[in-house]
């Protein structure tokens, strides 16, 4: 993961959050629609394991720092990464031992359709940045 891209683009990491309560919510829905109730919490709370911690790396970037530098920003996306993961396995553990009954592919779905949302951030460009990326590669 290129930590210089998610500080710089604190706003897209706003969006990604989004994207990813958004495919949850929608991902539930459908899935309530389906299969009942229990598929569709299961989704809500895989998207949520999937939500909160990636909420947790963002804050950690984009909160200011005492030292502006390099070392500070890859020390904060260390601990950023570790509460990460920390995160998600407590939340996994936690849904397993106090939900019941649950949906365990459905759970699944959820985290993976939030997880797959990350991507987008890579994908998302803004116009601006084209258009000097281009404007730098023609010479202009």
């Amino acid at each position: 993961m290129d930590v210089a891209f998610l500080v710089l683009e604190t706003p897209k990491m706003l969006k990604v959050l989004v994207a990813q309560i958004g495919i949850g919510a929608i991902l539930t829905a459908v899935l309530w629609g389906l299969y009942g109730p229990v598929a569709g919490y299961s989704a809500l709370l895989g998207s949520l394991t999937c939500v909160l911690p990636n909420a947790f790396l963002a804050l950690r970037l984009a909160a200011p720092r005492r030292d502006p530098g390099a070392r500070s920003l890859i020390r904060a996306a260390y601990v950023g990464e570790l509460g990460k993961l920390g995160l998600t396995v407590l939340m996994f553990s936690i849904v397993f031992v106090l939900v019941r009954p649950l949906s365990a592919a459905a759970l699944f779905a959820g985290f993976i359709a939030a997880q797959l949302m990350t991507f987008t951030g890579f994908l998302m460009r803004d116009n601006n940045q084209t258009e000097r990326t281009n404007e730098q590669v023609n010479g202009e």
